[in-house]
């Protein structure tokens, strides 16, 4: 996983620099710090906070855990036959679907297929599960970025169909870095205001294939219906606006509490402007950046 470098006047502005270059949250993101300011004469700070950060690897479970966990199952099932046959039965007489987590309106879909009854009369409650890892995941937890991409693509499919619309997703593949486009009409269920379901629909894809694979190294993002391109355009033109203002008035200004991914864009944006500085402020999800004159 790439590691980014940032400097500031303290720890955790150098922190929250980061984050804003990585676009992810702090709690999926491991920090080292290399170097803290040093207290000079007076009170005052000299130096710089310099740190190094990159998104937090998911771990693996180690494969003797998942192998004594089947055979603490199996020695359960095996102890008496009343017991093993019940769990045979109430695995036989469930249809589940291979759900995911979702929305509402994906746990409605996912939940079509019924469990039925058992040899009493009484009514089960439908079963969920997962789709099975094969063994080669199993056994290497080191998967490609076509892998990963691939089952992310699939995953995304069926949620466009989840949620009753019609779109296509194509994926698109640079080294490390994964996008997943849903190109089609009538999209905006899947965004949500602000974008807020589409975040949502992206953290559930990463779950469906860099988690489930155990995957370390890909990036995966996802936009729906054009929505980041069109949100990149208006935040740059707004960062712009506001960066003319404070420039001209030499009066600091905070902006509204944006994700991370948006404040990116904002630093993005006005990284080559001379006349203005950037940083970010305050805590998830209030977090927001700050643009202030150069030379205050």
């Amino acid at each position: 996983m790439q590691w980014v470098e940032t400097t500031g006047k303290s720890i955790e502005e150098a922190k929250g620099l980061a984050l804003d270059q990585l676009g992810v949250g702090e709690e999926d993101t491991e920090f080292e710090i290399l170097e803290e300011p040093r207290s000079g004469l007076f009170g005052r700070i000299k130096g710089e906070a310099r740190v190094r950060a990159r998104v937090r690897p998911t771990a693996v479970r180690p494969k003797l855990e998942r192998r004594d966990r089947k055979q603490g199952r199996q020695g359960r099932d095996g102890r008496t036959g009343r017991e093993g046959r019940g769990s045979r039965e109430s695995r036989g007489q469930s249809e589940p679907t291979a759900a995911r987590p979702g929305t509402a309106t994906v746990g409605d879909a996912a939940g079509r297929g019924s469990a039925s009854g058992s040899a009493g009369g009484r009514q089960r409650r439908p079963q969920q599960r997962r789709e099975p890892i094969s063994s080669q995941q199993r056994e290497d937890s080191d998967v490609s970025a076509e892998q990963v991409g691939e089952e992310a693509r699939k995953f995304l499919s069926e949620l466009v169909q989840a949620f009753g619309l019609t779109g296509t997703v194509d994926l698109r593949e640079d080294g490390d870095d994964l996008e997943l486009t849903v190109s089609g009409s009538d999209l905006g269920l899947m965004v949500g205001p602000r974008g807020n379901t589409l975040l949502a629909v992206q953290d559930l894809t990463r779950v469906a294939s860099q988690r489930r694979l155990g995957d370390h190294d890909t990036r995966l993002r996802v936009d729906i219906g054009g929505y980041r391109e069109r949100r990149r355009a208006a935040l740059s033109r707004f960062a712009l606006e506001v960066a003319e203002q404070v420039a001209a008035s030499g009066e600091a200004r905070a902006l509204e509490p944006m994700p991370s991914a948006d404040r990116k864009v904002i630093h993005d944006v006005l990284t080559e402007n001379a006349a203005v500085v950037t940083r970010s402020e305050g805590d998830d999800p209030n977090r927001r950046v700050v643009i202030a004159p150069a030379n205050a």
